[in-house]
């Protein structure tokens, strides 16, 4: 951070990173209704994303970072509600919501599962 008199500046950095060609063209969308650019939608929900991963693991609590796993697919359902405490998919999906994190991806070893029975096929 800089202090320019007595006003703290973050210093920013470029980096390079893909994204999926139809979400992309979704965020452009979005930012021209907003009369933003991608990339301040991109710092805000990443501030979010970083500010809430820290609130919740400096509390102590670790739902987030149990409902952060199951979004990156690291977990699969039964895991995450049973870590949670809850029983019905649809208390899950609320608790997401609420944490603002997007839906999620199938864990690895489900993804992999189907791409050695898809291979099983051609053989």
């Amino acid at each position: 951070m800089f202090i320019v008199e007595g006003i703290q500046m973050a210093a920013t950095v470029n980096f390079t990173g893909s994204v999926d060609r139809e979400l992309l063209r979704r965020a452009k969308v979005i930012a021209a209704k907003s009369d933003t650019s991608i990339n301040a939608l991109f710092n805000a929900e990443l501030r979010y994303l970083v500010e809430t991963f820290e609130a919740a693991e400096a509390a102590g609590n670790q739902n987030y970072k149990t409902l952060l796993d199951f979004s990156l697919g690291r977990i699969d359902d039964h895991a995450a509600k049973g870590s949670l405490g809850i029983d019905s998919d649809e208390d899950l999906f609320l608790l997401m919501a609420q944490a603002h994190l997007p839906m999620p991806r199938l864990p690895e070893a489900v993804t992999q599962g189907m791409v050695e029975s898809l291979n099983a096929l051609s053989s």
